[in-house]
Order: structure tokens, then sequence, then C-alpha cells
């Protein structure tokens, strides 16, 4: 496997081997898009345009919301866009065998932070049993499979989650998905007492908030990219220690967003080392490695969502872009 990698990305290390750290040609223009309306789950990348780290790296960056509505993949395989935010890694694997020639080059968030909210009668995952379970369609494919697995759920105890969390809070026996940053903040804003079960903390390993890029967009605009990720990574150590910079584009991308939930927010990513735990802290933040992109491929197969025949784990990510990086939390 090591020489099939070694071999497929030959080209691209060598572009990078003059690149990676400097800057790109004087104000690029790059764009990102996110997954959903601006927050503080988006804040290094904000912080990095506000702050003017971007352009320190010769890189003109526009940062484009995502949200429910919108095919972020769609779009950048159209051309609207340069690079995108997966999800998860995982994500990206399953995009890579419906056919979009996509690899993932830098993770941001070291844990996912997707949880599973339960009333406080719950202690645990083990308690879940008998629970009804909302869950959205795409947690098929993703982390749900993962925690059946794991702690012997049923497929029958799920109903469709709507993003709304008042069949949750109207039902002490119902558990809903949510991500760690924002559903408990506006569980706990309606007065009731909720238990947080956080997969990565159980063995979950997939990554979170992903740069991921067309194989051309890396082959055509290695040095952008690297500067890109390079100076996202400083990005995401600015916001973690004043994120008022980035905070005040997020809300001008996103009107309404809170002051509240943003301090909720940030104070979440820190405190369980959303972006700075693992890995991160030996080799800087947005930090991939081989063995944790195996053991996510490894489930996707094991889980028979993904088919080894036709998407290789070499062809799903590289390390070539971050390796490099090394902006330590």
């Amino acid at each position: 496997m090591r020489k099939t990698i070694a071999l497929r990305l030959a080209p691209i290390a060598a572009a990078l081997a003059l690149s990676v750290g400097a800057p790109a040609h004087a104000q690029e223009a790059f764009t990102y898009m996110t997954n959903w309306y601006a927050q503080a789950e988006h804040g290094g990348f904000y912080q990095a345009v506000a702050e003017g780290i971007y352009k320190k790296y010769g890189l003109d960056v526009t940062i484009k919301m995502g949200g429910p509505q919108v095919n972020i993949a769609q779009m950048m395989a159209a051309g609207q866009t340069d690079c995108i935010m997966g999800s998860s890694d995982i994500q990206a694997m399953q995009m890579r065998e419906g056919g979009l020639p996509i690899t993932t080059v830098a993770a941001f968030f070291q844990k996912d932070p997707q949880v599973l909210i339960a009333h406080d009668d719950v202690k645990g995952f083990e308690d879940l049993k008998g629970k009804t379970i909302l869950i959205a369609n795409s947690a098929n494919r993703g982390y749900w499979p993962w925690v059946k697995m794991k702690f012997g759920l049923s497929d029958s105890q799920t109903r469709p989650y709507t993003f709304n969390i008042q069949p949750f809070v109207a039902d002490k026996n119902a558990v809903q998905q949510g991500y760690l940053t924002s559903e408990p903040y506006a569980i706990q804003k309606a007065g009731v007492n909720a238990k947080v079960l956080m997969m990565s903390d159980h063995g979950y390993t997939a990554y979170a908030t992903t740069v991921s890029c067309m194989d051309k967009t890396l082959k055509d605009r290695s040095k952008a990219v690297a500067a890109f990720v390079k100076a996202s990574a400083e990005g995401w150590k600015s916001y973690l220690a004043n994120p008022a910079p980035g905070n005040a584009l997020i809300k001008k991308d996103n009107p309404n967003m809170t002051d509240d939930q943003l301090a909720y927010s940030v104070a979440k990513l820190k405190e369980m080392g959303i972006v700075a735990s693992g890995d991160a802290g030996k080799l800087g933040i947005g930090v991939i490695t081989d063995s944790r992109s195996k053991q996510n491929y490894d489930f996707l197969v094991a889980a028979k969502l993904l088919d080894p025949s036709k998407v290789q784990l070499a062809s799903t990510y590289t390390t070539d872009f971050i390796k490099d990086a090394k902006v330590l939390p």
C-alpha cells in the first residue's frame, strides 16, 4: 500500500517540495465552501480572513457558506469553489466511490463533534436500548452503523430527525442526534436537563471539518492548496486564542448567529479538544495520519458502506499538504 501511495503522490510531492510553507503568487484567488451556515465550527477559516493570515501566504480567500439545500460537492465539481469542508473524511471516501475524484488534505477537527443527546436518566451509550433514536438519513452512511455495532442497538429504534429539538423535548424516551457545539446549547436553553454522548470519546475515529479538493485542483494548484492549508491551521490557532475577529465575520455572513451561541461553541471546542487534541498536539493542527485514515476506511468496508474494489485507501487522502505545516496548538 505504501508503494501505491508513493507512486500516486509523487507528482504532487515534487511540486510541494518547492512550495510548502512559501506564499502562493501574490493575492491568488481561492474559494473554500463550508458545509453549513457560518458558525464557530468554521471559526479558524474566518479568522484567517479577518487577521490577514491568508494574505500573508499570498491568497485572496473567499469563504462561501453551505447550507441544508446546498450540494457543496456538486458545486465544487462544477468549478464554483476550489475546495470544500467535508463533514468527515469518511464522507469524502464515499463521494469518491460515487465517482467524484476528491481527496482529503487536512482535518481540522481531530474529534468528530457528532453526539447523541438523551434525557438525564441515561448515563451512557449502553442505556440506549429501548429508546427512540432520532437521526438524519445521512447518519445511516456515517456514525449510526458504528454505534449499532459498538453498543448492540437496532435500526428498529430509529425515527427521522427533522433538525427540530421539540420532539426530543416532548418525549422523555427520545434520543436525538446533534453537534456538540450546537443542539446541546439549544436544549439547555429550553430548560431540559440532558446527557450528551460523544462518539469520538468511545472509539469513533472519523475526522471532521476537513479540507477536500478535486484531484485536478491538487495537481494544478498545489502551491495554493498548500498555502491555504498552512494559513488555515494558523487561523484555527489564532481563533482559539481570541475568536473575536473571526466571530465578527461569522456574524456578518450569518446575522442569526448570537454572541452567546458563539461563546458556547468556542468553549466546547476548547474544553473537548476538538481541534488541538491527539495527534495535533505533536504533529500540528489539521493533521491526518496514515494509521487513522486506514481505521476509518476499514470501518466503512466492514460496515459495507464502501466497496474496496472500487475505492482504494491510497486514493482518498494525502498527507503531503499538511505534514510540513506543523502549526502546533
